[in-house]
C-alpha cells in the first residue's frame, strides 16, 4: 500500500516541475527504484493511473529502472552483490557490509511538452 504514496509523491514533483518550467503535459517520467526499496512497478503504474487523471500529467509515461543491490566491504573496500545466500564480502571474506546502492527511489528525470 506504500506504492501509493510514492505515487502521490511522484505526481507531486512532476507537476511542480512542469508548473515552473510553464509545461502543458508531462509526457514521461523516469523513475530509478533500488531492489531494496520494496516498490511494485505494477501497483507504482496502477495508482498512477488514478490519480493523475485530470491533471497535465494524464497518460504521461512511467520508465522504470531498476538497480541491483550492491554492498561494500567495510575492511577492504570491494563492492560486490551478494549471492542469494552469501552476503559476506568475496575478497576477504568480512561480514562488515554496508549497501551501497539498491536502497534508491527517485525521479531521474521528466519529460514535459
Amino acid at each position: 500500500m506504500h506504492e501509493l504514496s510514492v505515487t502521490q509523491s511522484v505526481l507531486e514533483i512532476a507537476l511542480t516541475h512542469a508548473e515552473r518550467a510553464g509545461a502543458k503535459r508531462v509526457l514521461v517520467i523516469d523513475l530509478v527504484i533500488g531492489e531494496l526499496a520494496s516498490i511494485l512497478d505494477d501497483s507504482v503504474q496502477f495508482y498512477w493511473d488514478m490519480i493523475a487523471k485530470g491533471t497535465p500529467a494524464e497518460g504521461a509515461l512511467l520508465r522504470f529502472t531498476r538497480l541491483p543491490l550492491e554492498l561494500r566491504c567495510s575492511e577492504c573496500g570491494r563492492v560486490f552483490s551478494p549471492d542469494a545466500d552469501r552476503y559476506g564480502c568475496p575478497n576477504c571474506s568480512s561480514s562488515h557490509v554496508r549497501v551501497s546502492q539498491g536502497e534508491e527511489l527517485r525521479v531521474e528525470s521528466i519529460e514535459v511538452e
